[in-house]
């Protein structure tokens, strides 16, 4: 659990095409870390490793803690179709990918649910004709049905949220969500099966609450019978009412601007999780083997983990590189650095190129500012950040943890 270094090799053996590009990816956001953050006159757009692009806030599920349709999702309420009506078309997107094709950046495409915007699989089929690396990630419950066109037109990989065998899950997601998500798998299996093909890689992501937290297990046995190439359990993004007022503030002083999305994870879904109970769960786990690696992020010491659940105002996580080599794409067109967190818009691609926004005066504002070793204690992460999923993925991790 402190690494989670044996993923490459498993990674190497089963999916070469999948461990190449994590490799190029993590050898570019390296070079991040080790050279001077430059300001103005600096080109970072060639640093760019992995592009997020959020198709759309439509999705077909309430899964009870997520931000955007949860219990206190900043889309719920019908919000998310008044904001459909701002998707991009699939011709901006055909131009985005023309930009940043040069780059070789991982592709990740959200939402929502991505399977919900209407020209997600000519994208996709487009992005893969540039050579680039395309992963999707998806509550699983529309793969049956598309199951043939996905394998044919070769998607790199598929990430599907799944949190719990069957009825916990259910009772996260919605009643029907988990077999619907193994119909999908089963379905795609035969398809790789019947054209030959090792495409797409699929992996799950398991987001820890205290609602499943106990009943991890059931769902890594099940695991076995899906020809997995990875499993991501996710800690989870959490925060507080004094850290979301302490943000807002931050924010609002240094940017001038109102921030809303943070409060959409302040869901008290990480109290009362037994530390030494989940500890030794995924122990357990990380030390049987399931057919395909098993990765926790992040990665902690042991003993850290009441701290992650507990005392979510000390970083577990410190020095974002994000803004250095990764950018998201809202269905929209803005442009951000924090997936989750999109209040600070950097530009919009329908206006200016990418690399014109990507190493623009606002950008480079907050790349000095979260570079100043006055912010959050010198922690280099704003007083939102301590628990952001990104940084928990890419952050530097402080002694002893």
């Amino acid at each position: 659990m402190k690494y989670n270094f044996s993923v490459v090799p498993m990674l190497f053996k089963n999916h070469i095409s999948l461990a190449l590009s994590m490799f190029y990816g993590f050898f570019k956001m390296a070079l991040t870390r080790i050279k001077p953050k430059r300001g103005c006159g600096y080109n970072h757009f060639k640093n760019l490793c992995l592009l997020y692009i959020k198709l759309t806030p439509l999705c077909n599920l309430n899964c009870v803690m997520c931000g955007q349709r949860g219990d206190k999702g900043v889309l719920k309420n019908g919000a998310e179709y008044k904001e459909s009506k701002h998707i991009l078309p699939f011709e901006q997107y055909k131009k985005l990918i023309d930009e940043a094709a040069a780059e070789k950046p991982v592709i990740y495409l959200w939402g929502g649910e991505p399977f919900l915007y209407p020209d997600l699989f000519p994208l996709i089929r487009y992005a893969v004709e540039k050579d680039l690396f395309v992963s999707v990630n998806t509550n699983g419950v529309m793969l049956e049905r598309c199951a043939e066109q996905i394998v044919r037109d070769k998607w790199s990989a598929i990430f599907v949220s799944l949190d719990a065998f069957r009825d916990v899950n259910d009772r996260i997601r919605g009643k029907g969500s988990y077999d619907r998500v193994i119909a999908g798998f089963n379905a795609i299996n035969r398809e790789k099966e019947r054209q030959k093909s090792k495409l797409p890689v699929m992996g799950i992501v398991t987001t820890i609450t205290n609602m499943n937290y106990d009943s991890l297990e059931a769902l890594c046995d099940a695991s076995r019978e899906w020809n997995l190439g990875v499993h991501i359990f996710n800690l989870g993004t959490y925060t507080n009412d004094a850290i979301v007022d302490i943000h807002k503030k931050f924010i609002l002083d240094n940017f001038n601007i109102e921030t809303h999305f943070l409060e959409g994870f302040n869901t008290g879904y990480n109290k009362n999780i037994d530390a030494k109970k989940l500890y030794s769960t995924l122990q357990k786990i990380h030390h049987t083997d399931y057919g395909h690696p098993v990765i926790t992020v992040p990665a902690l010491n042991p003993e850290k983990i009441h701290q992650y659940y507990n005392e979510l105002e000390k970083p577990v996580r410190v020095s974002c590189i994000v803004p250095w080599c990764q950018v998201n794409i809202n269905y929209n067109g803005d442009v951000h650095f924090c997936a989750d967190y999109p209040d600070y818009i950097l530009g919009n691609i329908t206006e200016q190129s990418l690399k014109e926004i990507y190493n623009g005066e606002r950008a480079n504002k907050f790349r000095k500012l979260l570079s100043s070793s006055s912010v959050n204690g010198g922690a280099g992460i704003f007083p939102g950040c301590l628990r952001c999923y990104q940084n928990m993925l890419f952050g530097k991790k402080p002694h002893g943890y």
